[in-house]
């Protein structure tokens, strides 16, 4: 095909000149009422003022000039951004139901085709993400059994740790597939060594395809996909996408031959007999389409926001080692050098408080997944029409402020009253929350106590030779998550 063919060029501006039209005959019946925003350009919209790597820090500009609700437009995508803890409170709480849905966006939508419960809507949502909420409590999530999964996980990544004596070297491998045997424990009821090579391609897709979707090639492929041929990102994920499914298709496979109804050893098992169950149903949701689905969503969820969040949590240790010495204080005196169990938590409000504001700090999914409206909506005064993409920012509201006292300082206070008691705090959103609030927060939470007070507990973290403190760079990387940049560490022992 020629790309530089007249006819064709023409072709493509005349497809995108409808879509233009179409989009405009929508937002113009309801202009009238739209929360304010900066003026978009002809077919770019608001693409001139936006950083693309970035655009968080641009959402969290625009909503000092032009309030908590504003209205940007991203190429022909009118999209309505809230910022601050009560306007996001507000709408994914008080108004739950009416911001549950996802947007049609046409990089997800081409990824997913509607299944899985992330980027699926409607009823299959509802069904696929009950049954998962089921299932995965039903395999231990927040019980006794997946933390001493868990606490094993822990065992084998000290060792790790511990085979570099001391020496510096790169995490994100080692952590990114101890966070990822927790969730293989429960999809597949096993886990997979360090090394293995086939798991590790899968950690590796998974990653980069988490960081393309944040990628401005991405971000332009979702605002004109009519000329998706420009944007090799857009093939990337793709590609990588359809050799994971092949992964999960000859993994459930064998499951089906070895399915032992009697037995259920996995959520892959649990979901085939409900398969069997369902079968002569009308609406049949319990399909392979939703299972592959639902199999990369946890896999992909269940480690690249707990894995981050520990290197996030490793780097500010070694930035701030007063603060360190200060969590493996508290680990002796509470724990002494037996192993860190959940129960312990209760009894160290600093560690605890740590561990949430490495979180804040982070601030892991800086502009939420996104929302979208599943009817007309009056809010804060404004019309919002049935189908608009919403982003709720949840950096806005982990920085928001008028919530906390330091909001863009790494402060554990945050989370501690004047006697050292640890406090919750209604702005503390990482997982989002409301009827889309992420289905692992249990379990997240379970694993980033557990992983980093053992971690603390047998070794001190230091910068690699050379490096100072003051070197260490909390600049956020570049991706639909925000990883922190790569670095090196020392574990030195401590027992």
């Amino acid at each position: 095909m020629d790309w530089t063919d007249p006819f064709l060029i023409f072709f493509l501006f005349a497809l995108t000149t409808i879509f233009i039209l179409k989009m405009a005959s929508f937002w113009n019946k309801s202009s009238q009422n739209l929360p304010p925003g900066p003026r978009p350009l002809p077919l770019i919209g608001n693409l001139h003022i936006m950083d693309l790597k970035r655009p968080y820090r641009s959402m969290f500009k625009l909503s000092k000039q032009y309030g908590p609700i504003f209205s940007i437009q991203m190429g022909v995508q009118k999209m309505v951004v809230l910022t601050g803890y009560n306007t996001v409170k507000e709408a994914l709480v008080n108004q739950a139901d009416a911001f549950a849905e996802r947007p049609i966006i046409p990089m997800f939508e081409e990824f997913a085709k509607g299944f899985g419960i992330i980027f699926s809507h409607g009823e299959n949502w509802k069904v696929m993400r009950r049954f998962t909420l089921t299932t995965l409590r039903d395999y231990g999530m927040g019980k006794r059994t997946i933390e001493d999964k868990i606490v094993e996980e822990c065992h084998v990544l000290i060792k790790t740790f511990e085979s570099y004596r001391g020496k510096p070297f790169e995490t994100t491998t080692i952590i990114n597939a101890a966070v990822a045997n927790i969730i293989v424990s429960i999809l597949l009821g096993k886990r997979c060594e360090y090394e293995d090579t086939t798991f590790l391609r899968l950690l590796k897709l998974i990653s980069e395809n988490i960081k393309l979707v944040g990628s401005p090639s991405v971000m332009l492929y979702n605002m004109f996909p009519t000329l998706g041929f420009l944007f090799g990102g857009r093939k990337t994920v793709l590609k990588n996408r359809d050799e994971l499914m092949v992964f999960i298709n000859a993994t459930f496979l064998k499951h089906l031959r070895d399915l032992d109804e009697n037995d259920q050893r996995s959520f892959i098992d649990s979901f085939l007999i409900q398969q069997k169950e369902n079968k002569n149903k009308t609406n049949e949701y319990f399909h392979n389409d939703n299972l592959r689905s639902i199999v990369g969503n946890l896999f992909a969820a269940g480690t690249e926001t707990t894995s981050t969040t520990l290197r996030w949590g490793l780097l500010l240790m070694m930035k701030y080692p007063e603060i360190q010495s200060k969590v493996q204080e508290e680990i002796t005196q509470v724990v002494g050098s037996a192993q860190p169990r959940t129960e312990h938590r209760t009894k160290m409000p600093y560690t605890d408080a740590v561990i949430h504001e490495v979180q804040r700090f982070a601030d892991i999914i800086p502009t939420n997944l996104p929302h979208a409206t599943t009817v007309d909506v009056t809010f804060e005064g404004y019309f919002i029409p049935k189908g608009t993409h919403i982003v709720p920012l949840l950096s806005s509201v982990l920085h928001d402020e008028s919530q906390w006292e330091k909001p863009h300082k790494f402060y554990p206070e945050h989370f501690l009253d004047s006697k050292g008691k640890f406090v919750k705090k209604e702005a503390f959103m990482p997982f989002s929350a409301g009827r889309r609030v992420c289905a692992g927060e249990t379990l997240a939470k379970m694993e980033l106590f557990l992983f980093f007070t053992s971690l603390l507990q047998r070794f001190t973290f230091q910068p690699a030779p050379g490096t100072t403190r003051e070197d260490l760079d909390l600049t956020p990387a570049i991706g639909f998550t925000t990883p922190p940049m790569p670095y090196k560490i020392c574990a030195l022992p401590r027992l």
